[in-house]
Parts: C-alpha cells; sequence; structure tokens
C-alpha cells in the first residue's frame, strides 16, 4: 500500500507510515514541493497507485468531479496532534488496506463525527 501525504498533512505521518511497512511520500519532498497545485497532486498520486491524504476539501469536490485522485483519504479533525493524527491513521490502516486491495478508487473521510 502506497500514501501521499499532502502538504497540510504532517511529515512526521508519513514517516510513521513507513515504520509501520508501507511506503509513503510527502508533496513536501515531490515535484513543486509546497507549491506543488492539487492537479499535479492528483496526477502523481493516480500515476503512482498512492492513497492521498488530506484535510483539504478541495481534493474531496475534485474526486467527485473528475474521479481524480484515485484514491482519497480526508482527514477533518481539526486542531489536533501528530500524535492523534497518527493514531487515527493507524486505527484505520485495515480498512484502508482492504479498500485498497479491493478497489479501483474510493474515498474514505475521517472526521470528529464518525471516529
Amino acid at each position: 500500500m502506497r500514501f501521499l501525504c499532502d502538504v497540510h498533512r504532517s511529515i512526521k505521518l508519513s514517516k510513521k507510515i513507513q515504520e509501520i511497512g508501507f511506503q509513503s511520500e510527502h508533496v513536501n519532498n515531490i515535484l513543486n514541493k509546497w507549491n506543488t497545485k492539487d492537479e499535479a497532486i492528483c496526477e502523481y498520486a493516480d500515476q503512482n497507485a498512492q492513497i492521498l491524504i488530506t484535510k483539504d476539501q478541495d481534493f474531496r469536490n475534485t474526486l467527485l468531479i473528475n474521479n481524480t485522485p484515485k484514491k482519497l483519504v480526508r482527514v477533518n479533525l481539526g486542531n489536533v496532534s501528530n500524535a492523534e493524527l497518527i493514531a487515527v491513521i493507524e486505527q484505520h490502516i485495515d480498512t484502508l488496506k482492504s479498500l485498497d486491495e479491493g478497489s479501483e478508487s474510493f474515498m474514505v473521510e475521517i472526521s470528529k463525527h464518525n471516529f
């Protein structure tokens, strides 16, 4: 399973994903770093079969309208610590793995109301 963490998600999250055995990149380390346009992020994630982790509503809208990025996890928890964010992703990792193996495209939204 491969992940791409958006610029508004912590680099620590990307590193933790790697520690638990999955591939992960952070937008700040690819393309035009924090200046990378959303379209380029979507294209990169799709070309590399990555699950994009973001808090950005725009990616949700792009997926619903243009079917890109193909695989999206939108984490909308407000201001939480990196430790809390990492714990939430770890809590949902089995579900994400199942979706990644069984679906060409999916969106998961994690908010204060559903975790």
